[in-house]
């Protein structure tokens, strides 16, 4: 396409505009029963979902099953799942060993609020993936990031914290700081200012909780040098704006910076987990931890969280110093789903090959753009990619920012109406699980290649 980039890039959001406004209209003609659905469930849900993250514009589809790499909704619209549970289903939707064990442990109970053989076994697991030798369970990421900061917090005597401009942590207070602030009220890009995300957050939260931006280390540097920073809590990959790498050397200088501090390094591998890797984003990156929270795909489904740490940290809940509490924490039924697919489902050659699709995938929409010449590129990172609608990597929040929205909610409506399903937040990314064949991973290259030749027409 012979244009510069600016006129180039404003050509393809206009006909991105065109392209939305027909496909919402079919949208809503194929997913009524969504949208009753969603009606009905307003009047006794806020929003009309159980999480303010399920909805999105103009409905959320209503799913009625799922089952390996695809899901169905009440319209009968059957859809290849590339969101999978927010990356929480690398072992597909029911798995058959996944669904195997469910049904074995319920010969023996779902919950028994006394320890059972499964939470050694799963920690173990652990243990051996992270290299990390003490964990305990949770039922979310946000519990699991929540408990994390408060050993840290416990460990060092200290109350502040440090989080990365655009990360999301989960929901508890300290960490619902700046996760997608609006550019107007975030101060400078080197030295933003700590932006609430929702009400209720107390003064006190916000002087506590210290924002920095991503693949900086100089201002980490800065934050941690009055030296009453418990904790810097970051994403080794950052997967809440696309997907976003750290940049070569910013782990090392992060680790090395933080232990001269006395500050703990606290990965937030909740999305990237095992889905990075056999070991994790810190196996696959070469950079340990001190502390680790892990959600999502260890559980199979199932809602299962945990943090692991180095023993000199995590003895602060065995001498009592620091409380870790919970009725579910460690339940028979998600040791045994977890078991599972630590051990059996995602082993290392499962693992390489799933990694090994994904690339194919990748590779696939990176030759869709560099043929025609659009500003976009690809994201990979373990089993899962994305389509960033910027010309150049982004670094930071601030450059995610800047990329084109317009284009991104244009490939995503256009997708769920050809039976591609991703994730709805426009900065999420793919995942591809065990149940997804090659053919199934390679038919989202082939949508995306019609957008494209749609956008350039």
């Amino acid at each position: 396409m012979n244009a510069t980039p600016s006129s180039l890039q404003n050509t393809l959001t206009e006909r991105a505009k065109e392209i939305t406004k027909r496909e919402l209209v079919r949208y809503a003609e194929r997913t009524k029963g969504s949208q009753g659905a969603t009606e009905r469930a307003k009047k006794v849900l806020p929003m009309g979902v159980p999480s303010s993250i399920q909805f999105y514009d103009p409905h959320p589809i209503v799913v009625a099953r799922a089952q390996g790499p695809w899901m169905e909704d009440v319209d009968g619209n059957r859809y290849i799942d590339f969101d999978m549970g927010f990356g929480a289903l690398f072992a597909g939707h029911v798995n058959p060993l996944v669904r195997k064990a469910i049904e074995d442990q319920l010969d023996n109970g779902t919950l028994f609020v006394t320890p059972s053989v499964g939470n050694a076994e799963v920690a173990e697991l652990l243990g051996a993936r992270y290299d990390l030798p003490m964990w305990r369970f949770t039922n979310s990421g946000t519990e699991a990031t929540m408990d994390a900061i408060r050993v840290a917090r416990g460990v060092t005597g200290r109350d502040k914290i440090v989080k990365v401009e655009g990360g999301y942590h989960g929901h508890h207070d300290e960490v619902m700081v700046s996760m997608k602030p609006a550019i107007a009220h975030a101060g400078p890009a080197d030295n933003p200012i700590a932006v609430p995300a929702t009400a209720g957050l107390t003064a006190a939260v916000l002087a506590d909780t210290i924002v920095i931006p991503y693949n900086d280390p100089e201002a980490l540097e800065r934050v941690l040098r009055n030296g009453d920073v418990a904790c810097f809590i970051v994403e080794p990959v950052m997967e809440n704006i696309g997907i976003c790498l750290p940049q070569p050397g910013y782990l090392e200088a992060v680790r090395e910076i933080t232990s001269r501090y006395g500050t703990l390094l606290l990965f937030d591998e909740v999305k990237t987990g095992i889905t990075a890797g056999w070991s994790g984003a810190a196996g696959a990156l070469g950079v340990q931890p001190d502390l680790i929270a892990l959600a999502k795909s260890i559980g199979g489904g199932l809602p299962l969280g945990a943090f692991g740490g180095k023993r000199e940290y995590m003895d602060e809940i065995t001498n009592g110093r620091v409380l870790h509490l919970g009725t579910y924490n460690g339940n028979p039924l998600c040791m045994a789903v977890a078991k599972t697919v630590l051990s059996d489902v995602c082993t290392p050659q499962t693992t390489d090959a799933i990694i090994g699709r994904n690339e194919l995938l990748v590779d696939a929409c990176a030759k869709v753009i560099a043929d025609a010449g659009i500003p976009a590129h690809t994201v990979k990172f373990g089993a899962k990619g994305c389509v960033t609608w910027a010309p150049e990597p982004i670094r930071n929040y601030r450059d995610y920012k800047a990329t084109d929205f317009d284009l991104a909610f244009a490939q995503w409506i256009h997708g769920i109406n050809r039976g591609v399903l991703l994730p709805p937040g426009l900065d999420e990314q793919w995942l591809i699980s065990a149940m997804h064949s090659e053919a199934d991973a390679l038919r989202y290259a082939d949508v995306f290649a019609d957008f494209v030749q749609e956008l350039i027409a």
